[in-house]
């Protein structure tokens, strides 16, 4: 069994309780229940009397009506609450007029005013239970609107997110290729220099084997005259 998890329904298992109890007596020890209730236990009854068997079907309903009392209060049945505040407020109504009238002896107004008090009871726990589930929500709500509203005007920026390892490592691997290419060619480039160098050397002394050839024909071109003119 559950316990009651909300002020009416609290009112709701206790008033449930009550009836069960006062429904077992009734069944057990009728004559107890009279005169809890205010009424005269004779020693015999008269023939017709059947009190006995009226109060025996009180007992059961009461019994039983404690049994429902407490099933609402196990699956918090909100609306049976509700329901009894209206109709315990007419069974206070109809047994206080019962005590005035002389129908039912005076002790008998406290089960009218039982039946009030709890109604009443129910009621102001129904109240209760509203506005405590009312505050909490209208404060999350007060609370949360302005948390949301400047988590959207300074929300950052998505970071950028780094490129995956192999695209680094395929990046990488190309800088360094570029990098080996380019000092090759400059490499290259060296050797190439060094031969046009060695070419321009060949041609110097070519040039140089030229002049030197030029010259001493030179002298002997301007020999031959002169021999010539000896002769």
């Amino acid at each position: 069994m559950k316990l009651p998890r909300s002020g009416a329904g609290w009112t709701i298992a206790v008033f449930g309780v009550l009836a069960l109890v006062m429904g077992a007596v009734g069944l057990l020890w009728p004559e107890a229940l009279l005169r809890l209730l205010g009424f005269e236990v004779p020693a015999r009854r008269a023939a017709g009397d059947h009190t006995g068997t009226f109060l025996m079907a009180s007992s059961m309903a009461s019994f039983n009506m404690g049994v429902y009392y407490l099933l609402a209060t196990a699956t918090e049945w909100r609306s049976f609450y509700r329901f009894t505040v209206f109709f315990r407020l007419v069974t206070f109504t109809v047994f206080s007029i019962a005590v005035l009238a002389d129908i039912a002896p005076g002790r008998f107004f406290g089960v009218a005013a039982w039946e009030g008090v709890g109604a009443l009871a129910t009621a102001a726990g129904l109240w209760w239970d509203a506005r405590r589930s009312v505050a909490p929500t209208a404060g999350a709500a007060a609370t949360g609107s302005p948390s949301a509203v400047v988590a959207e005007q300074v929300a950052p920026e998505p970071a950028a997110q780094p490129a995956p390892a192999h695209e680094r490592s395929s990046a990488g691997a190309a800088v360094a290729g570029g990098g080996s290419a380019a000092g090759a060619a400059v490499a290259g480039e060296g050797p190439a220099a060094g031969a046009a160098a060695t070419e321009g050397s060949a041609a110097g002394a070519a040039v140089t084997g030229s002049g030197s050839t030029v010259v001493p024909g030179s002298g002997a071109a301007g020999a031959a005259p002169a021999t010539d003119a000896v002769h």
